[in-house]
């Protein structure tokens, strides 16, 4: 275990991407389950543009779902985004305001002890007076350590425009996990994200709890 640690500590060293480009993701995601049928999503990114302390963007993000059987979850949910963009002359900002309406469809699957989870997701998307849709399909994969409360977490996830270039972003993702009890989870992973002719990196710090 130690040893796949020290993989993803040093995993930046070994990135193409600049060292100015390695951001931090502190991310926190909670669900309360209502009952059997009826949930709250709901969850805060604190986006850094370095390791800490150069804020990129602020996403606060809600949402109710209802549950399809035992393993699909239909939902519609707003977002707030508020991100800090560089401009490029002598390091100023400017910042963008977003509001967010999405609605999203997911569904889970088991092969084995593996527990895998497709989300398609469609966002209309209001920022500064302009008005955008987009299109995302995320692929999560969880593989439990045996005799273990440690896993394996793997996602891919691209992002289509509804107008303009098609292409927004893909993002690729791997870490480790550990469950503390059936309620609270904690991740930590590397994040490569793809945009039109360049790439971000990103080490995401994740906590996920069930109430």
């Amino acid at each position: 275990m130690k040893k796949v640690l020290l993989i993803f500590l040093f995993l930046p060293l070994f990135s193409s991407a600049q060292q100015s480009d390695l951001g931090n993701w502190l991310i926190y995601f909670g669900n309360k389950q209502f009952n059997e049928k009826w949930n709250l999503h709901h969850e805060i990114q604190y986006r850094n543009y370095n390791l800490i302390g150069d804020m990129e963007q602020l996403l606060i993000r809600t949402g109710i779902g209802y549950n399809i059987g035992s393993k699909s979850n239909l939902l519609v949910g707003y977002g707030y985004i508020n991100s800090e963009n560089y401009t490029g002359i002598s390091n100023a900002q400017a910042t963008v305001q977003e509001h967010r309406i999405y609605q999203q469809f997911i569904t889970k699957q088991n092969i084995g002890t593996v527990a895998l989870q497709h989300r398609y997701r469609f966002e209309q998307r209001f920022i500064e007076g302009d008005f955008r849709t987009r299109f995302r399909y995320f692929l999560g994969i969880n593989i439990p350590f045996k005799e273990s409360n440690y896993y394996t977490s793997f996602y891919n996830e691209i992002f289509l425009n509804g107008d303009g270039n098609v292409f927004d972003r893909n993002r690729i993702y791997s870490g480790i996990g550990y469950r503390f009890n059936s309620k609270v989870r904690f991740e930590f992973g590397y994040m490569s994200q793809v945009f039109q002719g360049f790439s971000r990196d990103q080490l995401n710090f994740m906590t996920f709890y069930n109430f």
